[in-house]
């Protein structure tokens, strides 16, 4: 299974999964046409699956115009999204399976950024080998997703999930927000040298328009203050001790952190 990676919109990413052999085609949170088509017929491949994470029309917004092209196409999302999903057949929860050529994954539910959020992981059939983890609007590169619709107490289960993942799991999030998250995390944590690093490696990488995505599980478990709720240095910067409330602490500085930024 091969994973291209398309820009869509002003910073979402949409990723398609190749199968050569067959020469099939799955897409993940789609949300515009014409990157997709573009891409399946450089390949000449038939698109037989739509897997969505979330209702959000940046992330579906294709599905209608891929199912003129394809209707056989099968349409994924969660169970919780029911009606909001356009053209869904396929109501997932967590601790599902799908498949896709010789991968099968399995369903995470991440509510928090919406209340039906799912993600799908496939593990790869050798340790050696790293997973891939398609988790939408879930899990960003040095951050996550607004609280839309969920809780911190949900969103703190939800990242749990992901924390425990292999270290060499590959993080295709679904936007480009990597450099502005990390420029937040500096604040937090000034400290942390893994951070440091990885903030200059991804300023050096938008300067030349380089895509940060995807990410590991490894380097986000170091630099994100979002899935290091439980560090030290950063419950003090947040004067708490409690995993959620360090975690909610963390989300309302970063949305306030936004708000300046884009009232500049």
């Amino acid at each position: 299974m091969q994973i291209y990676r398309l820009p869509a919109l002003s910073d979402n990413y949409i990723f398609l999964l190749h199968d050569a052999k067959r020469n099939i085609a799955a897409v993940v949170d789609p949300g515009e046409p014409y990157p997709v088509l573009r891409q399946l017929r450089q390949l000449g491949a038939e698109l037989v699956a739509i897997f969505n994470t979330h209702h959000h029309g940046d992330h579906v917004g294709a599905n209608a115009d891929l199912l003129r092209e394809f209707p056989y196409a099968i349409v994924y999302g969660g169970a919780e999204d029911r009606g909001r999903i356009p053209g869904q057949t396929v109501f997932l929860r967590g601790g599902d399976r799908v498949t896709f050529s010789d991968r099968s994954g399995e369903v995470l539910f991440v509510p928090g950024h919406t209340h039906g959020h799912i993600a799908y992981y496939f593990a790869a059939e050798r340790s050696s080998d790293p997973g891939d983890l398609f988790c939408g609007d879930t899990l960003f590169s040095g951050g996550c997703g607004r609280l839309r619709e969920g809780t911190p107490a949900q969103m703190v289960d939800s990242l749990t999930q992901f924390r425990v993942l292999p270290d060499n799991t590959r993080v295709w999030c679904a936007h480009e927000y990597t450099l502005s998250n990390l420029k937040f995390a500096v604040t937090i944590e000034p400290s942390n040298l893994n951070l440091q690093s990885r903030f200059a490696e991804v300023w050096a990488m938008r300067e030349r328009s380089e895509a940060t995505i995807p990410s590991t599980i490894e380097i986000e478990k170091q630099t994100n203050p979002f899935l290091r709720w439980d560090v030290r240095a950063i419950q003090d910067a947040v004067n708490s001790r409690d995993a959620v409330q360090t975690f909610a602490a963390l989300r309302k500085q970063r949305d306030l952190f936004l708000a300046i930024v884009f009232s500049r």
